[in-house]
């Protein structure tokens, strides 16, 4: 999981490096694909399958821009100075699962889009830093929420983060909200998928045509962090950490 969870942040970090104003999001995601491949990895993403009815996912990343929420379609969306662009990141190395994602400013000198992803960011922190032997899981929930809710975001509750492992999707769900206290024990060794999603708005999401974009309802910007964690006595150990 450790080494999984590099090669996924080291990914996810240069990718963010290579996102340029005028280039699409498929241009990108086909840079996250060689990325990917040159680590020795495969995309955990590609070819995922849909809910009933929905083809597999389509692109080796998620590649989310402004409204977009998660799961973005890479495509022929042009990335524009303003935008802020969520990169989520999965791969499989050595038969175990790295997934990671952050928002990346492009140019954004909106002062409440720079304070939503400063936020955001706060949340995640503040929920790894419950991520420890003897807490409950909600205790997770509850720090992302009132580190949020107090600055007037509206919190996803449609998606969720998760357990991961060998697999992308592992039990439990781990929402971003909710009292503290409640849930599983979390015990030693655990590893989860931390993932706030929050809006500059309503929390409503809708999902479009394609069957996997998920976007804000009113349109306002949303942004996704996540790091996968271990559980661990005193403090969480964050494994999609990059090497630089």
């Amino acid at each position: 999981m450790r080494d999984a969870g590099r090669v996924a942040a080291n990914v996810r970090v240069q990718l963010a490096k290579a996102i340029a104003p005028g280039m699409t999001t498929q241009e990108l995601d086909l840079i996250g694909r060689d990325l990917i491949e040159q680590a020795g990895a495969r995309s955990a993403f590609i070819q995922y399958p849909g809910p009933r009815g929905v083809p597999p996912y389509p692109g080796y990343t998620c590649i989310s821009v402004n409204e977009e929420v998660v799961h973005g379609i890479p495509g022929d969306r042009k990335i524009q100075l303003g935008d802020i662009v969520s990169i989520d990141v999965g791969v499989v190395y050595k038969g175990f699962i790295g997934d990671n994602a952050m928002t990346v400013c492009v140019g954004v000198t909106d002062p409440n889009v720079l304070a939503l992803v400063r936020w955001a960011e706060q949340s995640l922190h503040n929920a790894i830093e419950q991520a420890v032997a003897g807490n409950r899981l909600t205790d997770i929930s509850h720090a992302v929420e009132s580190t949020v809710k107090p600055q007037g975001y509206g919190v996803v509750r449609d998606f969720v983060g998760h357990g991961v492992g060998r697999k992308m999707h592992e039990p439990p769900q781990i929402y971003n909200f909710g009292p503290p206290g409640r849930g599983p024990l979390l015990k030693e060794g655990m590893t989860l998928a931390i993932e706030p999603m929050i809006n500059l708005g309503t929390h409503d999401v809708e999902t479009l045509d394609d069957g996997w974009t998920v976007v804000t309802r009113d349109r306002l910007p949303s942004v996704h962090v996540e790091h996968t964690v271990a559980v661990m006595e005193g403090k969480a150990e964050i494994l999609t950490l990059p090497d630089v």
